[in-house]
């Protein structure tokens, strides 16, 4: 295996472990509020890690997985736009009833 080869799996790994802390955030997290929720942290490991595997499939030029980690990538980033937008609105209402 060459240095370069190595270097490229380590980057799939990579995404790969941050794509399983997404769901053992979520698990947890789940698990301390007794209902099944879904923290903004599931968002940024699913964005680090469809990131990471999609510089790795546009390496390994393999298209099905472009497509979906690039779909994938979008929705995520709309979620953290969409919580964004919801905590900015909460602040200005809760400013405007002081």
């Amino acid at each position: 295996m060459t240095k370069g080869e190595g270097a490229i799996l380590v980057l799939g790994f990579t995404g790969q472990a941050l794509f399983f802390m997404r769901f053992l955030v979520q698990w947890l997290y789940s698990e301390k509020h007794r209902r099944s929720m879904i923290p903004t942290a599931f968002w940024y490991f699913s964005l680090g890690g469809s990131s990471l595997l999609l510089v790795y499939a546009i390496i390994r030029k393999d298209l099905v997985f472009i497509v979906g980690q690039s779909t994938g990538f979008s929705i995520y980033l709309r979620n953290l736009y969409l919580i964004s937008r919801e905590r900015k609105e909460k602040q200005a209402h809760a400013e405007k009833n002081q």
